[in-house]
């Protein structure tokens, strides 16, 4: 975290850390009123369909790609026009399958591969609500940048839409690092979004660059939609003998040359690609002596990346990052970190009554989402939720619980039956905010395994229940839950439920 905090200091002077701006809770999300001094935007879409051709970076194949108008709260949806019945892919962090050698979206069987720069196009642009046809699997490459795009999405303007954006609000620091490979990102609150970047290569093409995005619709387009991918010699070669970067070439990326070369091997990189001009080692240290669009091109295409990248948040994120030696990867982990928090807020403010509480969701709350009622509600609070991972709940055990009138009247004892019951409770508040309208759905419960009994609990006591979800599929979910009192567990099992509707 050090390299982010010496980062920070390097632009503290010119950029300024404020408060969030206050947000507004409603039934989607929350958005931007005319508050700090922002003025509230429309959500956006182009105006006329328009195509761009090309073809794919690792596939080699030619393919069109035609975007169309959407109408408002669609998103960005990826459409395979080469497949039956021409399926769609919904572009947000939740269809994110693989990025390994670029941005792939999945759901199910149907994929599209390498969109990272037709992302970082859209976002740039701040386009909310657009079709993306494509009758192949890969996104065209262009030359590498996303200003191929970016123009092609200029050409027949842009059209506002009646209904305002929805934005993601950074109120609370958000930070991610991945110790191994050096990446640190850290999300600060501000009043606009805002990137700074650091890379730290030991190849002296690279060394250390620094970039810093002050605003998105003044800046994206001149200063970073132009900027090129880059990839160093030894890389391109091993992936195009794997059979990838099948359409790579000197005109759609930078290639840096990261060891020693001779005629021989250069030789071998220009049969290996099929370039029928010179190949030579340049004295800026890139192929055929690129000449750059940037004094610091490969540092603001990464920050082209990020653009991207965060995205597939859905909304547009009002915050500023500060990144060091990130890659999609650790993008990714990233906006996952990002969404679990915007959830969360998501989740409170739609249950939950305004004030400072100190925990997730108090009894009013819960009751608005469980049909159970006395004397059979037996939760009581939620003090944490992980949208589809974890949930943590209470419930206070006291002596006028009406079961412990039979059970047992000389030496009270909470039945085991109850305490499994109440841990399905608080498993159904995870899993009913895994899908739309909870408020329509109930929680059956199917089976449970493992269950086990360790100690008793008694009247005074206050039960922790800690519930993780294994498996979600289709409305069904299996979730590993456990029961404590004062640290010790009393309780366990795994539970088999589905959502059905009331």
């Amino acid at each position: 975290m050090d390299d982010i905090r010496n980062l920070n200091q390097d632009f503290r002077d010119t950029i300024p850390i404020s408060k969030p701006v206050p947000s507004m809770s409603k039934d989607r999300n929350i958005h931007n009123d005319l508050q700090g001094g922002i003025m509230l935007k429309q959500q956006q879409t182009i105006k006329e369909p328009v195509s761009y051709k090309g073809i794919g970076l690792h596939t080699g194949k030619p393919v069109t790609m035609t975007f169309r108008p959407s109408d408002i709260n669609t998103g960005v949806r990826f459409v395979r026009l080469d497949l039956p019945d021409r399926p769609n892919i919904q572009a947000d962090i939740d269809h994110v399958i693989d990025v390994s050698r670029g941005t792939t979206l999945g759901d199910g069987d149907v994929r599209v591969s390498t969109v990272e720069h037709v992302l970082s196009a859209l976002a740039g642009l701040q386009i909310d609500n657009i079709l993306v046809e494509l009758d192949s699997e890969e996104a065209p490459v262009g030359d590498g940048s996303a200003l191929p795009i970016v123009e092609v999405l200029l050409k027949n303007g842009l059209q506002e839409q009646d209904s305002p954006k929805d934005y993601l609000i950074i109120e609370d620091t958000i930070s991610f690092t991945d110790k191994e490979r050096g990446v640190d990102i850290v999300v600060l609150p501000s009043d606009d979004y805002r990137i700074t970047f650091m890379i730290d290569y030991k190849n002296p093409a690279l060394g250390t660059q620094y970039t810093s995005m002050y605003s998105l619709e003044e800046e994206f387009v001149k200063e970073y939609a132009a900027a090129r991918t880059f990839s160093f010699l030894s890389e391109v070669e091993a992936l195009r003998e794997e059979g990838l970067i099948q359409g790579g070439s000197l005109e759609n990326a930078i290639v840096i040359v990261d060891k020693e070369v001779d005629e021989k091997e250069l030789t071998y990189f220009k049969d290996l690609f099929g370039i029928k001009k010179r190949v030579f080692v340049g004295t800026n240290g890139t192929i055929n002596n690129v000449t750059l669009r940037f004094e610091n091109e490969f540092v603001r295409h990464k920050t082209l990346d990020l653009i991207g990248d965060l995205f597939l948040l859905g909304v547009p994120l009002q915050g500023h990052v500060l990144a060091a030696r990130s890659g999609h990867a650790a993008n990714v982990e990233l906006v996952k970190k990002i969404r679990q928090v915007y959830e969360k807020k998501q989740i409170t403010s739609k249950y939950q009554e305004k004030g400072e509480r100190g925990f997730f969701l108090d009894i009013r709350a819960i009751q608005k989402i469980m049909p159970h009622r006395y004397p059979f509600l037996l939760v009581d609070r939620i003090i944490d939720l992980e949208p589809r991972k974890r949930v943590i709940g209470l419930k206070n055990v006291t002596i006028n619980e009406p079961f412990f009138n039979g059970h047992f009247p000389e030496h009270p004892i909470m039945p085991g039956v109850l305490i499994v019951e109440a841990m399905a409770q608080v498993g159904g508040v995870l899993l009913l905010n895994t899908v739309e309208n909870p408020e329509t759905k109930l929680v059956y419960f199917m089976g449970l395994d493992g269950v086990r009994f360790r100690k008793p609990v008694h009247p005074g006591d206050q039960i922790r229940f800690e519930l993780e979800m294994v498996k979600f599929r289709r409305n069904t979910c299996k979730m590993e839950g456990k029961a404590f009192v004062s640290g010790d567990l009393v309780a366990e099992a795994t539970l088999m439920a589905s959502v059905v509707d009331k």
